[in-house]
């Protein structure tokens, strides 16, 4: 006997994306040690966490410190103090949640590729295209579709998103079991209106569909019409998870606290065609497998849902907004087609003379030392674009528009 390999992982594309991107950094640095990088691709933040923030983790690693005070293994699905302030987050917005529909973890990363281990092999699946490459691979992994072909693998329905169609994905041609969205989009910093999304929560509840709803970005958003959570649209409920995160929205890249809302209302069906609740699955899942979140983070965490912290994490999102605007206005003084970036700190931007993904990334990389991140390694309907982050400083960020203007397209 021999030990077998889950012959899934040998479908996937030969590397991830930001492991390519990182290679070619790492062989133009070594090519080049004295070049100044700067760096506008990884969606990492650059402004440190605020000051509320860190009092409360300092105050409860102190806690930590003393036997009186200690925390031992917590609960898996997180503290209730951290979800009843999310849950009181959500009421702004019209939103009313019970705490046990909410579940700390360390990433929406993690959650949005866990959340398909509770659901059937044989579901339909689709995506946006571009798309976030985590959506697709952990489904890749499970076995839910075929090889790839010209891009695209046999089994998951793609749902085109590219300027002909103002980025708004349309519905699906076929009927699909689970859904895929993220907005404010990662990579095309695009947004959907109330009415947009109502159009994929009708289908969901008249398909017996989920829709899983990525809203990392949500505090970026601006725009009046746009929604900050797929549960403002009415009966969302019944048909969506939704998954948001502190990274991007309070620095916790490095720190790692995320939550995954899982409706009681949600339901799903077993071979037989019974009714199955997803709640208690979910749950099941992250007792089994996933220890939780420390406390010092949570506790840093609720301090970001506080009137103090929601203050100084705001100016860090006005900064990148600042930052993206930025972005924004240079690019398109030069003549490039730019999208996104107006309530996302992502800039999808078109190439120039049609030149593909990976052809404008090195241009950038060689010519003006800029890294950004080619569409095609988000999809076939990437190719012909790259993605810049907001996520630096302000300095950087005009001196590497600076550079990229000087350049011969």
């Amino acid at each position: 006997m021999v030990v077998k390999i889950n012959e899934n992982y040998l479908k996937l594309k030969s590397s991830y994306l930001f492991v390519e991107v990182a290679r070619r950094e790492r062989e133009f640095i070594d090519n080049n040690p004295d070049a100044d990088i700067i760096k506008m691709g990884i969606g990492d933040v650059t402004k440190p966490l605020v000051h509320s923030v860190i009092k409360a983790f300092k105050d409860a690693v102190d806690e930590m410190g003393n036997a009186d005070t200690f925390m031992g293994y917590g609960p898996e699905q997180g503290y209730d103090f951290l979800a009843q302030a999310i849950a009181k987050d959500y009421e702004k917005y019209g939103v009313n949640l019970d705490t046990s529909e909410i579940f700390i973890s360390d990433g929406s990363k993690c959650d949005t590729g866990n959340i398909q281990e509770i659901f059937g092999i044989d579901n339909k699946i689709a995506i946006t295209d571009p798309v976030y490459t985590v959506y697709v691979d952990t489904n890749v992994m499970a076995g839910r579709t075929g090889d790839m072909k010209d891009g695209m693998y046999e089994g998951l329905t793609y749902l085109k998103c590219n300027s002909e169609n103002g980025f708004i994905p349309q519905l699906p041609d076929e009927v699909v079991d689970i859904i895929y969205l993220c907005y404010p989009n990662n990579p095309t910093g695009t947004t959907l209106t109330k009415d947009q999304l109502k159009v994929f929560v009708d289908y969901a509840k008249e398909n017996k569909a989920i829709i899983l709803f990525d809203a990392a970005y949500e505090a970026f958003i601006t725009e009046d019409n746009v929604p900050h959570s797929i549960y403002e649209i009415e009966g969302a409920d019944e048909v969506a998870i939704e998954f948001k995160s502190f990274s991007k929205t309070a620095g916790f890249t490095g720190t790692r606290c995320a939550y995954t809302v899982v409706p009681k209302k949600l339901i799903a069906y077993d071979n037989d065609g019974n009714e199955v609740e997803v709640n208690p699955l979910w749950n099941r899942r992250q007792t089994t497998k996933f220890n939780g979140v420390s406390y010092p983070v949570q506790k840093a965490a609720e301090a970001t849902l506080t009137p103090e912290g929601q203050k100084e994490i705001q100016e860090v999102i006005d900064y990148y907004m600042k930052n993206a605007k930025v972005i924004r206005d240079s690019l398109t003084d030069i003549g490039l087609e730019v999208y996104g970036g107006i309530s996302s700190p992502y800039i999808w931007v078109k190439t120039p003379n049609d030149m593909d993904s990976w052809a404008f990334f090195d241009l950038l990389l060689n010519e003006a030392n800029v890294i950004g991140t080619p569409g095609s390694g988000f999809g076939p309907s990437g190719e012909g674009y790259l993605r810049l982050t907001a996520f630096n400083t302000l300095e950087n960020t005009k001196e590497a528009m600076d550079r990229i203007s000087k350049l011969e397209f």
